[in-house]
């Protein structure tokens, strides 16, 4: 069925992004139905993939996915259907815009992207962590690139001070250090995070910019923590970047802030007993 001329120009081609294949009729509006647009993968700083499907594909036709780095696309991969790759960068409610040629958009959507997640499977129980990448960026794909290079895996919680912070990400049994591969990391401090109890900051030298592997998690408010503006009665404090939160498994940090300490190799406040991270995987 073709279009006569005399329709305007944005309907040219009678475009349909819906559900069945049958076309409109020329002069009618077009029908755009949700389930024939699917999105997976949608994980920050994974590959999202994006299907659109088409009555039958145009020249011309554009995808924008907004929070989210173009690697592919849009290719046809049938004569009905559209794919889209993109590298989510961003978490959120991120917005999915088609656009013929002529640049008018014949279909938007908004699609929720989660907060990326990690678990701790340590010897005393698991802890779940929610990440911030929208706050802290930088700490966060710094944090999520050691998870996936399986950093953390049979390291300790190594420091441990009862109404302060337990503390690990460095050292293996008996403090032999392990050495970070990763260099080190802008700090983000004042993005609006605070260390409260129960968030996840990066452990530091007396650098700002010096964070590399190992993190701690306020079992307090510890506002001494946090980043705070030079004022005119002192100068400016830099504090530490909170990147994410406990979001299940507070009381095994708890617990672990129980166990006996003692000096080691020349460290203090290391537990007793190892307290080991057996695995840290993202689960989202």
């Amino acid at each position: 069925m073709g279009c006569r001329t005399k329709l305007p120009k944005r309907l040219a081609g009678c475009l349909a992004l819906f559900l069945t294949l049958a076309l409109p009729a020329c002069g009618e509006q077009e029908v755009v139905n949700d389930a024939s647009v699917q999105g997976g993968n949608l994980f920050y700083g994974r590959n999202a993939e994006f299907s659109i499907g088409v009555s039958r594909l145009r020249e011309g036709l554009q995808v924008q996915v907004s929070g989210c780095s173009a690697t592919e696309g849009p290719q046809a991969v049938s004569p009905t259907e559209l794919r889209y790759r993109c590298r989510l960068t961003t978490t959120g409610a991120v917005n999915f815009t088609v656009s013929d040629a002529q640049g008018a958009s014949v279909y938007t959507r908004t699609f929720a992207v989660p907060e990326p997640r990690v678990v701790l499977d340590t010897s005393r129980g698991e802890i779940e962590l929610e990440l911030q990448p929208r706050s802290a960026p930088l700490t966060v794909d710094n944090f999520l690139a050691y998870v996936a290079a399986d950093f953390y895996t049979n390291l300790i919680f190594h420091r441990v001070v009862p109404g302060f912070v337990v503390q690990a990400g460095g050292f293996e049994s008996g403090m032999t250090p392990r050495a970070p591969p990763l260099p080190p990391v802008v700090l983000e401090s004042n993005r609006g995070l605070l260390n409260v109890r129960g968030s996840l900051a990066m452990a530091r030298t007396n650098a700002p910019d010096s964070a590399t592997s190992q993190f701690f998690i306020n079992l307090v408010d510890n506002p001494f923590l946090d980043f705070r503006p030079a004022a005119t009665d002192r100068p400016e404090t830099p504090g530490y970047a909170v990147f994410g939160s406990v979001v299940r498994g507070i009381e095994v940090v708890d617990a672990i802030a129980t166990i006996p300490t003692a000096s080691v190799a020349g460290f203090s406040n290391v537990p007793t007993d190892d307290v080991l991270i057996r695995s840290a995987r993202r689960i989202r």
